[in-house]
């Protein structure tokens, strides 16, 4: 069946042939028999409707005014949409249509009508907890169309936690860094970058494997310089949302010290442990000369050695024991 367009188009032409007929010349009649337009009335080229521009004039009015099947075009506001879970925002659907039959906001979350006019209406959307489409639709004329908006659910960095391990290390030997950030979305839109002072030492992105919110985690493992115990280190996350018509949410972790120390060479340990040795030595010699000085100032003023005296004495307190 055809349409109203195609209708009108088939109208058109059928009213396009008897002036396009009018126009064309008389063909000449074979002879003795009289041509088919000499029978009636002649119409002068002066007579036809837009004289030798007829035909093409009313072509092209018909290409350019094709009539009532035209298309539409259907506006939704804002275009793209960035909310943290459970906030709500406001949706205007619009249309340029004059006098548009039916149309409104198709979506599962839920949604309070604020406003209207003939060519749009304004809704209010709550409780969104996920990425999600939404579809403004209108109908003109009987043709029915619609316009999605696309809705994207962020959690922004806002713990991020650096550990060094081991935080004591020796120069030359290896530590490792880890970064750990809990419950970003859109993963894929994170960026974890670890610092020495300013340095970036190691940048980390994230796939979309895994869309739902979890934790980002991101390792590093480098070597201890002497020059390290002078710098602090962090993690900073980004979460760049400029794509989807945000912004660049960014989050540091606690600043964290290496602490490096110089290790012990080889050739340094016997002379550290005859260095031990001889300190050992001396502090044993001293206690025995201050004994031996201690006993010798002692037989000067009694008589007797203080050790010997101890020494009868015990041996008496044990004779006077009963059997």
């Amino acid at each position: 069946m055809l349409n109203q367009r195609q209708l009108r188009q088939t109208g058109l032409i059928t009213a396009v042939l008897p002036a396009a007929a009018a126009l064309e010349p008389p063909r000449p009649s074979p002879r003795g028999q009289p041509s088919a337009t000499s029978q009636g009335p002649r119409t002068t080229p002066e007579m036809a409707p837009f004289g030798c521009w007829g035909l093409p004039a009313t072509l092209l009015a018909l290409l350019c005014c094709p009539g009532a099947g035209e298309a539409f075009e259907i506006y939704i506001r804002p275009e793209t949409l960035l909310v943290e879970p459970e906030e709500y925002r406001e949706i205007n659907c619009s249309t340029n249509c004059d006098q548009p039959e039916r149309g409104g906001l198709e979506t599962s979350l839920n949604k309070t009508l604020l406003a209207q006019g003939p060519q749009w209406k304004s809704y209010l959307v709550s409780n969104i907890s996920q990425n999600m489409v939404l579809h403004c639709y209108f109908s003109c004329s009987g043709n029915l169309q619609h316009e999605v908006l696309n809705i994207t659910v962020y959690k922004p960095p806002k713990q991020v936690t650096l550990k060094l391990q081991p935080s004591w290390v020796a120069v030359g030997k290896p530590f490792t860094m880890e970064c750990t950030v809990p419950a970003v979305e859109p993963l894929e839109s994170l960026t974890l970058s670890l610092l020495r002072g300013n340095e970036t030492l190691h940048t980390q992105t994230f796939g979309r494997e895994n869309p739902a919110p979890q934790e980002a985690i991101a390792t590093f493992n480098s070597t201890a310089h002497r020059e390290d115990k002078h710098y602090n280190f962090s993690c900073l996350a980004k979460l760049d949302l400029e794509s989807r018509g945000g912004s660049v949410f960014s989050s540091i972790s606690d600043p964290q010290m290496l602490k490096v120390y110089e290790p012990m060479q080889d050739s340094q340990m016997p002379v550290i442990i005859a260095a031990v040795s001889v300190l050992l030595f001396l502090f044993v010699a001293s206690i025995l000369l201050c004994f031996a000085f201690s006993q010798r100032w002692r037989q000067r003023r009694t008589g007797t050695y203080g050790v010997h005296a101890s020494w009868v004495r015990l041996q008496r307190a044990f004779r006077a024991q009963p059997a």
